[in-house]
């Protein structure tokens, strides 16, 4: 049996390069979710072409165009249907198109469950992204979904180099540490303590603690949850994108799944829960 890649550690040599996309792919995120409307529509639709493209790379790499342009119209029709506000149509819509998609894949992927999969996978959390950005207050939410990801992965990757110590979850990401998980948590629930405390929020501290820790955790789950697949694939990183972090699914895996939780947070919050 062939051994699959280890995971790539932090390369400090292309520290400069990082800090370079992050200062375009950053400002980018945060003017696109204050704005909202078209500008926000437009900047989750490459998002989500993109990250099909580095699926359709890494689930199928002997046909990947016709797996992307499977899964990219899929992922497509379920955001401009909730940015259009018909958000039941977008979740029917999102297992239907992931059978299409897996049917589409017949006969050319390895795998063709795997372009199916690949829909349930992303589309998901740009429906709950387009949802939680079309919401009162909408913005300031979505700011913090922001804070609470960054933080959590600055936390755990702060902590973690410093404290070092027993290993996570070596099978799948030998670089992360219990003690950066656990100060990755807790830099996700201080940063949702920190924007509650704005007026604009009607969510008390400690719901907001309770809500960053989930978050923080969902995107620990989702960072992780990508390296499995990763593995699964045989393959170091989705893709070589942005320079010096990779393929855009590494930048976005704990927010695919931070999404989804702080989505169902807000819905809480909506009907009255942490007032």
């Amino acid at each position: 049996m062939t051994p699959l890649p280890q995971a790539r550690r932090f390369d400090w040599s292309n520290l400069g390069l990082r800090v370079a996309s992050a200062v375009v792919l950053v400002p980018t995120a945060l003017v696109a979710a204050w704005l909202g409307g078209w500008p926000f529509l437009v900047v989750i639709s490459i998002g989500m072409a993109l990250l099909a493209i580095e699926w359709g790379g890494m689930s199928a790499p002997r046909a990947p165009v016709r797996v992307a342009a499977a899964v990219t119209a899929a992922i497509l029709a379920a955001v401009f249907l909730a940015h259009q506000g018909h958000f039941v149509l977008a979740w029917i819509t999102v297992p239907v198109a992931a059978l299409a998609a897996a049917l589409i894949a017949r006969g050319v992927a390895e795998r063709a469950v795997d372009a199916g999969y690949g829909v349930l996978y992303i589309a998901p959390a740009a429906v709950c992204l387009v949802w939680l950005r079309s919401t009162n207050q909408g913005h300031w939410w979505t700011l913090m979904l922001f804070a609470c990801t960054w933080a959590a992965d600055i936390g755990a990757f702060a902590v973690g180099s410093v404290l070092k110590g027993p290993k996570l979850w070596p099978r799948f990401s030998p670089n992360k540490t219990w003690s950066g998980f656990v100060g990755g948590l807790a830099a996700a629930s201080g940063s949702a303590v920190l924007m509650a405390g704005l007026s604009v929020f009607q969510l008390d501290l400690r719901a907001a603690a309770l809500v960053g820790f989930a978050v923080g955790l969902a995107t620990m789950a989702g960072d992780l949850w990508e390296s499995a697949l990763k593995r699964r694939f045989g393959v170091k990183d989705s893709g070589d994108l942005i320079p010096g972090h990779g393929g855009l699914l590494d930048r976005v895996d704990g927010l695919m799944f931070a999404v989804v939780v702080m989505a169902a947070a807000r819905l809480a919050n909506h009907l009255g829960w942490g007032h």
